[in-house]
């Protein structure tokens, strides 16, 4: 009898105990009659037999007796491992600091597998846009990102949010340019955000998706490591342009939108389940030197429903003035609040102001009303286009690019297109484009600054 067998019999003669007692107490100071502990020895020996190997491979290593012979009501002693919290289903601790030694970095690398399996899917390859679920993100110690950030010095500051900064650096390794994002120490949802982040850039891949080059778990510190992106964000180039910036043109803005709605397309349609960005603005739209957009930030992400469920119900987070109003009311997030979101970006990106804005100089009470009413009168949808373009752009584009960002503005979610028809939509618009020049990088900058 090997280890296994007699493992099986220590294990069944632990939980059967009890009744063998039992079979030999006394009653009215008789034992029972032998014919009882006979019974008992031909079932242990038939459970024995029973086994299709021949033999119970009942392990009691990893259990106490006393979890042993609590379990005895079912029978059944299998340990099934925990599933990783999910992105967006974090428990209410998840936010507290484990402890240990790195377990952060634990946990990424624990949830990596499943949420592979999770957010690719049988999806991964539907688009040549796409790549393998190739998990790639590095380990840095802070000691080495504050060599290449020159100790987090102001003058590296590239952006800062309200719970972040973002500096600018050079790794020392191969001297690539990075961007460094420091995650605020004090805020309390660090760390989920922090492995939201991580995971999503790590397990998507797609040409309007940052890239992320690795993560810092060190301490209490929470640091993402990302490629850096040459031309700053869309919000840099579109709200914030100074005497010597050069506007964007008519079709820089035109690829800007459907790379946009393309990286949203992607996260909406091919990642499985879909992910809901949640807080997409101009400044979370980098541009790399050809003007091609990438989403970035995805902390505050969310997987999205499943099945016959057309929205999950949640905290609000974002920024207010590109939140659904749905959401706002309700906490009711689906796909389409990221379409509302993106028409609010659509509309700023023609008009080259922010959409609050627009209503604070108009008496329209919504956004959708407002690009109605320039819609109706021709002699006003000129007003819709930024200044700075100088009519440089063509009228039946600017009024598709309206009627687009007024469907996406519906205030029913209903009503709104999905983000692939927003994709076809803009698609059709280049057609009326061709004529205009696509800038490159080196004219960024006008001739005033020389």
């Amino acid at each position: 009898m090997d280890i296994d067998c007699l493992r099986a019999v220590w294990g069944w003669l632990l939980l059967l105990g009890p009744e063998f007692a039992g079979c030999m107490a006394t009653n009215g100071g008789s034992r029972r009659s032998p014919v009882s502990l006979f019974w008992f020895l031909l079932f242990l020996c038939l459970l024995l037999l029973a086994h299709p190997s021949g033999k119970l491979k009942f392990s009691l290593a990893p259990f106490s007796t006393r979890q042993l012979l609590s379990s005895s009501r079912s029978r059944s002693m299998e340990l099934r491992p925990q599933a990783p919290a999910l992105p967006g289903q974090s428990k209410a601790n998840e936010h507290e600091v484990p402890s240990g030694p790195n377990p952060i970095s634990n946990r990424i690398s624990s949830s990596r597998g499943m949420e592979s399996h999770r957010l690719m899917g049988e999806k991964s390859s539907r688009s040549e846009d796409t790549t393998t679920a190739n998990i790639s993100a590095r380990t840095f110690s802070l000691e080495e990102l504050a060599l290449a950030t020159s100790n987090f010095s102001p003058d590296s500051i590239l952006r800062e949010g309200s719970h972040f900064r973002v500096y600018k650096g050079i790794l020392h390794q191969n001297s690539q340019l990075v961007a460094v994002k420091q995650l605020d120490l004090n805020y309390s949802q660090s760390n989920r955000d922090f492995l939201v982040e991580v995971l999503m850039l790590s397990l998507l891949h797609h040409r309007n998706l940052m890239s992320v080059v690795g993560y810092c778990s060190e301490g209490s510190h929470r640091l993402i490591v990302y490629e850096f992106s040459p031309l700053g964000s869309l919000e840099d180039h579109l709200l914030g342009v100074g005497r010597c910036q050069k506007p964007l043109d008519w079709n820089t803005r035109i690829k800007i939108a459907i790379g946009v709605a393309r990286g949203l397309e992607y996260l909406h349609n091919k990642a499985n389940p879909p992910v809901i960005h949640r807080d997409l603005t101009p400044s979370n739209i980098l541009l790399d030197e050809d003007f091609n957009p990438r989403l970035s930030n995805l902390g505050l992400a969310k997987l999205g429903p499943v099945g016959d469920k057309s929205h999950i119900s949640t905290r609000v987070v974002g920024t207010w003035g590109y939140i659904a109003p749905e959401y706002a009311r309700t906490g009711q997030l689906s796909v389409k609040s990221d379409v509302y979101s993106f028409g609010v970006v659509l509309l700023e990106l023609v008009r080259g102001r922010r959409a609050e804005d627009i209503l604070d100089m108009n008496e329209e009470k919504g956004l959708a009303s407002w690009v109605h009413a320039m819609r109706e009168d021709l002699n006003r949808l000129p007003g819709m286009a930024d200044p700075l373009l100088q009519g440089n752009y063509p009228m039946t584009g600017l009024d598709r690019v309206a009627s687009i960002a007024a469907m996406c503005l519906q205030e029913e979610v209903a009503d709104r297109p999905s983000i692939g028809d927003v994709v076809d939509a803009l698609s059709s618009i280049v057609a009326f484009s061709t004529e205009l020049h696509e800038p490159s990088a080196a004219s960024v900058t006008s001739s005033l600054c020389h």
